[in-house]
């Protein structure tokens, strides 16, 4: 399953500032914060290094339970200012029963408000829209990691391949690639993120942290990180709770 999501921005208290006011209204509420990052639970946000570091062209679905919510993070956004990238309706083009709405974050990415009958139960993102410079490859390095990372490849289109994840998805779309996001599934034995990182280096892929506790984020992380196609950092990690 998606683990967590996190986005670098370009300036992080506007950032943290939008996400606040849109997710309020979906009852989601930050479960961190500090002087650099914000989290909400399985979604964070932190200040990008360097202006070439800031994460952009992605699209983020947050669960929604009911379309009224939908509704409301729409109108909430909207009346704080942020910019509409779509007002609340259905999409049957998506799902028969999808409903969703959409604003753009201050760094341009889409971040949307979403329900429909089959939404993620592990958490508040329900699915990812990553756009790739070359759909092909970046597919090939998801099919990978999948066995490692429990992906399944559900949908595959010319320009557009649909992974599933547990409860929850991501999809590659053609376009201006998304840049600087890290994206990371979960695993429940070290050993798991021990083969993700070799089978990912050993297929070529780029290093970008060998498995290995990361006591920085808590007691008992174990995680690992690559390099996809376009340069997001992809890790699986295990949290080694009970």
């Amino acid at each position: 399953m998606i683990d967590h999501v996190d986005l670098r921005a370009s300036d992080r208290e506007a950032s943290e500032r939008f996400y606040r006011t849109i997710l309020a209204p979906l009852g989601i509420e930050p479960t961190e914060s500090g002087e650099d990052y914000v989290g909400w639970n399985d979604f964070g946000v932190a200040p990008a290094e360097a202006p070439d570091r800031v994460t952009r062209n992605m699209h983020i679905g947050f669960v929604a339970s009911s379309r009224e919510l939908v509704e409301a993070f729409w109108e909430t956004g909207r009346s704080a200012g942020y910019p509409d990238d779509g007002e609340p309706g259905p999409r049957p083009e998506y799902r028969y029963d999808y409903y969703g709405a959409f604003l753009l974050d201050p760094d341009g990415n889409s971040a949307e408000a979403v329900h429909h009958g089959d939404l993620s139960r592990d958490g508040n993102v329900d699915h990812l829209w990553i756009r790739a410079s070359d759909v092909d490859a970046a597919k090939a390095f998801y099919v990978a990691i999948a066995p490692h990372a429990d992906l399944q490849l559900a949908s595959d289109k010319p320009g557009h391949a649909h992974f599933t994840t547990g409860t929850g998805s991501f999809s590659l779309v053609s376009g201006e690639p998304t840049r600087n996001l890290h994206l990371a599934f979960g695993a429940t034995e070290n050993a798991t993120v021990d083969a993700f990182h070799a089978a990912a280096t050993g297929a070529g892929y780029r290093d970008n942290g060998a498995p290995g506790e990361r006591p920085v984020y808590h007691a008992g992380y174990y995680g690992a990180f690559v390099l996809d196609p376009d340069g997001n950092n992809i890790e699986v990690v295990n949290h080694n709770r009970d």
